[in-house]
């Protein structure tokens, strides 16, 4: 095992976890499942690493691996795969546990966004994190006015489901 490749993984994911928590608390209702879809990002981030080349920032090339995780695993059912095999990058991972308590001012936003069709949410969710039309359009694979279009249908849906 690379120790190098590894320390680099590592350092990483504990700079930006705060995104795949965001990710989580979108695609799950419950801590259980939040902790279950964490591990299942790390896996796939873990397994994609060696192939990232740095040709976008690491943050935004994970928030398209967690998203790109989330919506499949939670389309298929909510498969998991077993991560015997990642168990030491995990176990070296420093987890900041998610405080829930410090979310609850956004309950009625993330139920509003939950009702959103997948890729609505991680639309929603990449303009929340102050992301650029840009950012999202290479994120999403869709173009720059395309995600603009799509963001205003998305705040008006959020506006009818927040004042009915």
């Amino acid at each position: 095992m690379d120790k190098d490749l590894e320390h680099r993984f590592i350092t990483q994911l504990e700079k930006h976890q705060n995104i795949v928590h965001k990710v989580c608390r979108i695609y799950t209702s419950g801590q259980d499942e939040h902790n279950d879809l964490f591990q299942e990002i790390t896996i796939q981030l873990w397994k994609a690493f060696p192939k990232f080349r740095g040709e976008s920032k690491f943050s935004t090339w994970m928030y398209r691996v967690a998203l790109n995780t989330a919506i499949t695993l939670y389309r298929k059912s909510k498969k998991s795969v077993r991560g015997d095999h990642y168990e030491h990058v995990l176990n070296n991972l420093k987890y900041n546990e998610y405080n829930d308590e410090e979310e609850q001012q956004l309950k009625l936003m993330y139920d509003a966004i939950k009702q959103l069709s997948d890729v609505e949410k991680a639309l929603i969710f990449l303009y929340l994190e102050d992301r650029s039309y840009k950012e999202i359009s290479e994120t999403l694979g869709i173009t720059e006015v395309n995600a603009r279009v799509k963001m205003n249908r998305i705040k008006s849906k959020l506006r009818t489901i927040l004042n009915p």
